[in-house]
């Protein structure tokens, strides 16, 4: 699939503990080749910039090489294949990520693995290394405080197939056996020409400075109904 894309897309979180409540707004992703970030005209890039310092790893160094550091902690290598970066890019300065995802690729083209990057609030980022099954479907233990109303317990599934034509990622949070929270993310592909990147902007003005917005107004929503969870 050729990179990079935009993805024209919706997000939705749904609580399902203590109180049962959900919003969604539109939203754009970027999904781009470590190995190829995007080159737009010098008039688009304040719109669009890739950093490492929004990323796991050391911020003097790229995105690609300090994935590959990581993995190789946990005994990958990939051997020069492809890394395919899901996530938001800075605009105008400013970034949140609340998950950025990486499909990280043998030299043959095979999946390695899928590193699913969590940011929260507070400035703090937590990787989980996953290695979904044939549907893209994995999971594994919440080991990081993401929201102020939900504990560090419990267990993720999560589906993460790479995208293609479109997006559709899903994770779930189980707590005392239950879902307890669950988040979406559904959209379709537009190619990354000069003209549809133009118009996004122009359609989805400011999207990381809208969203980390409407993530504290939905805090700020459940902190009148819900006691808040001591950050550890």
């Amino acid at each position: 699939m050729t990179t990079p894309a935009l993805y024209d897309a919706e997000v939705r979180h749904a609580r399902r503990r203590d109180l049962d409540t959900a919003f969604s707004h539109p939203i754009y992703y970027w999904f781009v080749d470590l190995d190829a970030l995007p080159r737009l005209p010098f008039w688009l890039r304040p719109f669009a910039r890739f950093c490492a310092r929004d990323h796991l790893g050391d911020p003097e160094r790229g995105i690609r090489e300090n994935v590959d550091t990581y993995l190789a902690a946990h005994g990958i290598d990939l051997a020069g294949g492809r890394v395919l970066m899901l996530a938001h890019a800075r605009v105008l300065g400013y970034v949140f990520n609340p998950i950025s995802v990486f499909w990280c690729h043998h030299a043959d083209g095979t999946l390695a693995c899928v590193v699913a990057e969590v940011h929260n609030t507070y400035g703090e980022r937590h990787c989980y290394l996953l290695h979904p099954d044939p549907s893209g479907r994995a999971g594994g233990d919440k080991e990081f405080y993401v929201s102020p109303f939900l504990t560090v317990d419990g267990h993720y599934t999560m589906r993460l197939p790479e995208p293609g034509e479109r997006l559709g990622i899903a994770i779930t949070l189980h707590q005392d056996g239950a879902p307890a929270f669950v988040a979406t993310l559904a959209g379709v592909r537009r190619p990354a020409t000069t003209r549809q990147v133009a118009r996004t902007v122009l359609r989805r003005p400011l999207v990381t400075q809208r969203t980390a917005a409407l993530i504290r107004r939905h805090g700020i929503a459940l902190w009148t109904r819900l006691p808040v969870v001591p950050k550890p």
